[in-house]
């Protein structure tokens, strides 16, 4: 260990396979972006190391040296194999450096580039807290190359998350989740994501004017990747036992070609010509597309936490969520909107309710907006943080060695 005074500032790396402003990856980048920036603020010294793929693009971006994002040193590193995210150049900057932090902060399972780090900071000893981004779902596992899946984590994520010095949880279904996964845990930290809504100059917005979505009238609002997991399909049915002046707008970049099974479902419905596709959305356009939405829906199969929950709160917009989302209690327990099943039927009684309340909802909003602006701002958040980094930090300091010479700090070694 560094062995530096518990107060001082700390050097920090996250690693996370894609970063800022590849947008299309949805929530997990903007908080982990949100939370970077917001301890660079704090004071500390945060390094991001990622990579440039961008869907099946890449960044545009100088790669294997430092861009500053908001006081944040971001480097990316181009992938050689794009399956697992495999970049050479970044397995060897973390070679290099990672012996220089003090804690690795570590997004995302199943891909190379948190393997990499987490096997580094383990013979380098450096503590990481792992965050599995709501990946850690059995669920999960059964859908799509399901014997891959389980073979890369039993022959690697099982050591990554065992020998973190915690795991990071954005919720306390995320936490369960993953526990049901026989493993020889680390202590659990759940901290959940923040939200800053005013900040809309984060990212370029990515699309038109949203004023010919907002003007018609009432709308149902779904902000997201339009992915199985999110539960559009009985989204898109229970709209056919809403009233029929209601549209539902679907505000997100198609994942997988997943889009098309949208429209088929909508036909089958009787529902296409009420179901509004604006694209990507960003900024100033998201924020009023919140604004102006009678509510929020997001019925997701599987959902972490739900960062499109708190930004629609901090709108003013009521909510309805089903179970399987991170932010259900929340929600639940701050009355900012309503938590259903998602059986199309039951989906569409909470939905109607709330639009047929105007008074209910905009107390709906009211509750959410003061949660968020109590709860979960990004400073607040931070700080929780970075009481976990120093937490982990304390609880590994030992000697550390250099082949068989021990020394007394880090910096010894390098």
């Amino acid at each position: 260990m560094i062995g530096r005074d518990t107060g001082a500032a700390l050097r920090i790396l996250h690693v996370v396979p894609a970063y800022a402003p590849a947008w299309r990856y949805g929530g997990p980048i903007r908080s982990v972006h949100e939370l970077c920036r917001s301890l660079a603020r704090h004071g500390h010294d945060v390094h991001v190391y990622t990579t440039n793929v961008d869907g099946p693009d890449t960044l545009d971006l100088p790669t294997g040296v430092p861009i500053d994002r908001d006081g944040v040193k971001v480097w990316y590193f181009p992938v050689q194999f794009r399956p697992l995210w495999y970049s050479r150049t970044l397995g060897n900057k973390l070679q290099e450096t990672v012996a220089e932090f003090d804690v690795l902060h570590l997004h995302s399972i199943f891909l190379w580039p948190t393997m990499a780090a987490a096997r580094e900071a383990e013979r380098r000893g450096v503590p990481y807290v792992a965050a599995p981004r709501g990946m850690l779902v059995k669920e999960l596992f059964a859908r799509k190359r399901r014997v891959l899946k389980w073979l890369w984590f039993y022959l690697c994520e099982k050591r990554t998350l065992a020998n973190a010095s915690a795991i990071h949880a954005t919720s306390k279904l995320e936490a369960d989740e993953a526990l049901r996964f026989r493993l020889k845990w680390p202590r659990f930290a759940v901290i959940a994501n923040g939200v800053t809504m005013e900040a809309s100059d984060l990212a370029t917005a990515t699309s038109e004017n949203c004023d010919d979505v907002i003007g018609p009238g009432r709308y149902v609002l779904f902000v997201g990747r339009i992915n199985w997991k999110k539960g559009l399909d009985r989204l898109v049915k229970s709209m056919a036992l809403v009233s029929p002046d209601v549209r539902l707008v679907i505000a997100g970049n198609d994942e997988g070609g997943y889009r098309a099974d949208v429209d088929a479902i909508a036909r089958e419905c009787g529902v296409v010509d009420r179901v509004v596709f604006t694209g990507p959305v960003d900024g100033r356009a998201k924020a009023a597309l919140f604004r102006n939405a009678s509510v929020l829906a997001l019925p997701s199969y599987s959902e972490n936490f739900g960062n499109v929950v708190l930004e629609a709160m901090a709108c003013g917009c009521p909510v309805v969520v089903t179970p399987e989302v991170g932010l259900a209690s929340v929600v639940r327990d701050t009355r900012a909107g309503l938590v259903a099943d998602g059986e199309p039927s039951l989906l569409a009684r909470a939905l109607s309710s709330i639009l047929g309340d105007e008074e209910s909802a905009r107390e709906m909003g009211r509750r959410g907006r003061e949660a968020v602006e109590n709860e979960f701002g990004w400073d607040a958040i931070a700080t929780k943080v970075e009481e976990l980094y120093r937490s982990v930090i304390a609880e590994n300091a030992r000697p550390a060695h250099c082949g068989s010479v021990m020394v007394a700090t880090r910096e010894s070694c390098t």
